[in-house]
């Protein structure tokens, strides 16, 4: 049975979000939310109200810090997610994974295919999941099909750290959250992290908890 929640319509849930000043609230791993397939966008927020909810997301990533934030993330169930990342990270990390600056970018609808065969293993964390990474092998590089905050088409390839953050954001509109993909022997504290695993690659950690790459 549905609750008298889940028959507001998604244009007055994101109204009562907005209403509240700052940063919006994330949903943690457990809330039905994140586990159920996200609902296509198809005009139910007028453009005035995406364009402020895009904002608000923009806001909430940036806040978290983090670099992409999918509506389920914020408790509404739309195929709507934004991603941006300035890649302030040391030379050594941005050639071994391919982590360059991504610009911010509104995917609407957005689904991925893998380009080719090539597979990359890193660990990998989520702001609904704090406190905790682990190692995730996904394809290298991946053809991104969405629209923007316009209604125009997006088409477009991704690889490295940018094809990562568009797997795993696109995930969450489909109900997966990325420990669902992980080598959970490889599932580390943030602060066993930075501890042991602070490498460039996960090959050490690899060794020492066990697990194959």
């Amino acid at each position: 049975m549905a609750s008298s929640s889940d028959l507001t319509p998604l244009s007055d849930r994101v109204e009562e979000l907005l209403s509240r000043p700052g940063p919006l609230p994330i949903v943690a791993a457990g809330d039905p939310v994140l586990r159920g397939a996200a609902e296509p966008f198809d005009g139910q927020l007028d453009p005035a109200l995406l364009a402020r909810f895009v904002s608000a997301l923009r806001e909430t990533m940036h806040a978290a810090p983090g670099v992409g934030v999918a509506a389920p993330q914020v408790g509404v169930p739309l195929r709507i997610a934004v991603i941006e990342d300035p890649a302030p990270v040391p030379d050594e990390i941005r050639e071994v994974r391919g982590r360059v600056p991504l610009p911010f970018r509104v995917l609407v609808n957005p689904v991925y295919e893998p380009v080719g065969t090539a597979r990359a293993a890193f660990f990998e964390g989520c702001l609904s999941v704090p406190g905790w990474q682990a190692v995730v092998a996904r394809p290298a590089e991946v053809r991104l099909l969405a629209q923007d905050e316009h209604g125009g088409p997006v088409d477009e390839v991704f690889t490295g750290w940018p094809a990562r953050i568009v797997q795993h954001e696109t995930d969450h509109l489909d109900g997966t959250l990325y420990l669902d993909r992980a080598e959970l022997r490889s599932l580390s504290s943030n602060e066993a992290m930075a501890r042991w695993w602070a490498q460039p690659t996960p090959s050490e950690a690899a060794k020492g908890l066990g697990f194959p790459l």
